[in-house]
């Protein structure tokens, strides 16, 4: 979730006017002589927040920590998280999210209960091809020509409308590596302990995804099927020429159902959850979407993460690491669901391989495949503690590089079939050859027969952080490769992990 909180000073009253005159008759102090939170914490807060993916974001959110007696501060013993927001991008609103998220430790005895819910809308999400560099993306490849016959003279009014400023910049419009989608989202998960640090996991999700094309603002709407340099015919972003290219499966291209089980391990010896100093958390799970459980596109899939957290100067510098793999069994994984890095637990699953949630400074999307992995690196380092208004605050530094890699990709092929509905969709057999030529073109330019490499990054971050549990984030990243992106800057709440 990405957030920014304009006063953060204002933030820190979470207690209710109840809470607080209890503090101030019975204020206790654990070992590190923190401020031991009891009861209901509220914070109800303002949405007001920058992703380099997304863009602005404003809205509102609550947060409810419930801690009890403190007898487990600072992690508390159920929290919600509730919120309403939108997002602002290239001078448009048409993305915003609402979210409902509930977390319990006592309401069933040995069981954590976790529930994430949500309706996502994005009108202008990225999409950048499968399998990492073998699509290629570049901003400045496909500069308009305009020598052929019949095409818009310079200075007439279709071409001043429609080309002239892509031709001045030397750019194609960013609306080409963009798609629409709607998501539902929901699931349930339960975790018990099984030994000391060690415990099962089991869950449920579901997800309905529709997939749309979208149509960026002054687009070149021409088709002209007997010029191979027209650079996209019929206004065409990327996400149709997968589709036209057969990439995509026809049955696949707008989206579906996935309805799954899943099942894991998890290893936990973290101190604090939210802002661990030391410890391990490990865990395995396997995602079995069937198609008698309803799911559109049967498929299984699993996922392995392992994080650590290495004290170096004891509750100051820690250094912390993440090592992901998710992979597929067997039958492909419609490509809709590629995008999620999935969770167990508290949090929803990640939405795509870069940004704030999994490699920073990577566009969002920007590695998609089969089996992926991903890795963070990490020193944060705590510079200052004190208490205000009775809350513990801190503030912390980090410098971190990431990145990641698809391991097995999609195929990639430029299917017969596809072609050959090319060519019959054609008013006679000339036009359908100068069409298939200029897809073909097109196809040559954006897939490259290549295998993936590392994407990586580096960046540094400044965090807000008030009793353990509540934290805001300043990181900025810089890709290592242009072909990843640029500099990033995020505005989010939590540590990455």
């Amino acid at each position: 979730m990405k957030k920014l909180f304009i006063l953060l000073l204002a933030a820190a009253v979470l207690a209710t006017p109840a809470t607080a005159k209890k503090e101030k008759k019975n204020v206790t102090y654990n070992e590190k002589g923190e401020i031991i939170k009891t009861g209901i914490n509220l914070g109800p807060l303002p949405v007001v927040a920058f992703d380099a993916d997304r863009g602005f974001q404003f809205g509102a959110l609550m947060n409810i920590y419930d801690f009890g007696n403190g007898s487990n501060y600072p992690n508390p013993n159920s929290q919600w998280y509730i919120e309403g927001s939108a997002y602002v991008k290239e001078s448009k609103v048409g993305s915003y999210k609402i979210v409902l998220n509930y977390d319990n430790k006592t309401l069933i005895p040995g069981v954590r209960m976790s529930i994430c819910t949500g309706y996502y809308k994005d009108a202008a999400l990225d999409f950048y091809g499968f399998n990492g560099y073998q699509s290629n993306y570049d901003m400045n490849m496909l500069k308009p020509t305009f020598h052929f016959d019949g095409s818009p003279e310079k200075g007439s009014e279709d071409y001043n409308k429609v080309y002239a400023k892509f031709e001045d910049k030397g750019k194609m419009p960013k609306g080409f590596y963009r798609f629409g989608r709607d998501l539902v989202k929901a699931k349930v998960d339960f975790t018990g302990e099984i030994l000391k640090n060690f415990y099962w996991e089991a869950g449920y999700n579901f997800s309905w995804t529709k997939a749309q094309s979208f149509t960026p603002k002054g687009y070149a709407v021409l088709d002209n099927p007997t010029e191979p340099d027209l650079y996209v015919p019929g206004g065409t972003t990327l996400f149709d020429l997968y589709k036209v290219w057969g990439i995509i499966p026809t049955d696949e291209a707008n989206g579906g159902l996935t309805s799954s089980i899943r099942l894991g391990l998890m290893y936990d010896s973290r101190n604090v959850e939210n802002n661990p100093t030391k410890g391990i958390w490990a865990e395995g799970h396997i995602i079995a979407a069937p198609k008698w459980l309803g799911t559109t596109h049967e498929h299984y899939r699993y996922c392995l993460t392992m994080r650590q957290y290495v004290p170096i100067i004891q509750d100051k510098l820690t250094f912390a690491y993440r090592i992901g793999y998710q992979g597929t069994i067997g039958k492909d994984a419609p490509w809709y669901n590629l995008p999620f890095y999935t969770n167990m637990g508290i949090k929803a699953d990640n939405d795509g391989f870069g940004g704030y949630r999994t490699v920073r400074g990577l566009m969002l999307n920007r590695v998609q495949g089969l089996d992926t992995g991903f890795y963070n690196i990490e020193f944060r380092y705590k510079f200052v503690e004190f208490k205000l208004w009775k809350q513990n605050i801190a503030f912390a530094l980090s410098a971190f590089t990431d990145a990641a890699h698809v391991f097995r990709g999609y195929e990639m092929n430029f299917s017969e079939d596809a072609k050959q509905n090319i060519v019959t969709s054609a008013a006679n057999p000339i036009e359908g050859a100068a069409k298939l030529l200029n897809y073909e073109n097109l196809y040559n330019k954006f897939v490259f027969d290549r295998k993936d490499g590392f994407h990586g990054s580096a960046g540094l971050g400044l965090r807000f952080i008030m009793n353990q549990n509540f934290i805001v984030a300043f990181e900025g990243a810089q890709c290592f490769n242009r072909q990843d992106g640029g500099f990033a800057f995020y505005l989010n709440t939590g540590f990455l992990f």
